[in-house]
């Protein structure tokens, strides 16, 4: 596997706190500069395939087929509308993976070996979209990244949900993949009017320091509407303040990984 090729899981354990929107916008703008990317949609609802518009008679190589040894990346990626942007899209086969292979000694490591047989080093960002819980596909995830990066909503159980999710990351870092960091902490669904959230983003950036990235994620109606027409938000529409924050956050990103690379 490349080294430079970086592996990013979109991870948390809550649903509804912009997992799948994070994942395929952020990877819109990261491919709008010019970076190769490619999204692993690991969610039997496949909403991030839905959101980047491939439909569903156009996964007949999916994840799952990845993940049980069958297909390679290559075989399975599929291009988007988005130039420079792949997904490996997900079906509902997905949803017996955990029972098919429950006595598979490697059962944790299925993307990661996955990964490791396929050529990836073509990408410079692979993001591991997850289903909204910490079961077996989540924790082939992170098994498998250099880094995990966390969407938190704005709202009043946030800090609880992240010190579960901070948990499971020790574990896994314990038990499968030492070399496990958090990418950062992306605070979305932002209303400046709610007081609430003032005091959420507050909070969560005494917790987190410098890990929580500045761009906050606002609640955007164009946000909320662009899955229903198969783009990513920044296709459907670049001016909204839901595009400009992603944008924004594909620059602090950048800047976050050149960190890491010189250090």
């Amino acid at each position: 596997m490349n080294q430079k090729t970086r592996i990013i899981t979109v991870a948390n354990q809550k649903g509804g706190v912009g997992k799948t929107t994070t994942a395929i916008n952020l990877a819109t703008a990261l491919a709008a500069i010019g970076e190769k990317v490619l999204i692993v949609d690991l969610d039997p609802q496949g909403n991030a395939s839905t959101g980047l518009g491939i439909e569903r008679n156009q996964r007949e190589i999916s994840a799952y087929d990845v993940l049980i040894g069958e297909k390679t990346v290559a075989e399975a990626a599929v291009h988007t509308a988005v130039p420079n942007l792949d997904i490996v899209p997900s079906t509902l086969d997905l949803l017996g993976f955990e029972l098919e292979i429950a006595s598979d000694p490697r059962r944790v490591f299925k993307l990661r070996d996955a990964l490791s047989h396929s050529d990836i080093s073509n990408y410079r960002y692979v993001f591991c979209d997850c289903p909204p819980s910490f079961n077996l596909l989540t924790m082939n995830a992170m098994g498998a990244a250099n880094a995990i990066l966390v969407p938190l909503q704005c709202e009043f159980f946030a800090l609880e949900g992240l010190s579960q999710l901070l948990d499971t990351v020790s574990e896994v870092r314990s038990t499968i993949n030492p070399k496990l960091e958090i990418q950062g902490v992306v605070l979305t669904m932002y209303d400046s009017r709610n007081n609430l959230a003032q005091q959420v983003v507050s909070d969560v950036r005494d917790y987190m320091g410098d890990k929580v990235y500045k761009t906050l994620i606002p609640r955007n109606v164009r946000v909320s509407e662009a899955p229903s027409f198969g783009k990513p938000v920044i296709l459907y529409d670049l001016k909204c303040q839901g595009s400009q924050a992603y944008i924004q956050l594909a620059s602090e990103i950048i800047q976050r990984e050149r960190a890491l690379a010189a250090a």
